[in-house]
């Protein structure tokens, strides 16, 4: 497409908010998601060293 101008690319032709505020909320989510991942990651791996260190003091 051949949009002329930035300003006519951000507006899509009328549309523009609702087109790029999908991709704001989109990445929103995506970053939320990772945070969670990244939370769950470092809890399983701090419960994998305690329960490491509990079986070499057994």
């Amino acid at each position: 497409m051949n949009w002329g101008s930035w300003s006519n690319f951000i507006d899509m032709g009328g549309r523009g908010f609702y087109v790029w505020g999908s991709y704001f909320i989109t990445l929103i989510c995506i970053v939320f998601e990772l945070g969670l991942l990244a939370r769950q990651k470092r809890a399983l791996w701090q419960r994998l060293t305690q329960l490491m260190k509990l079986n070499k003091q057994g």
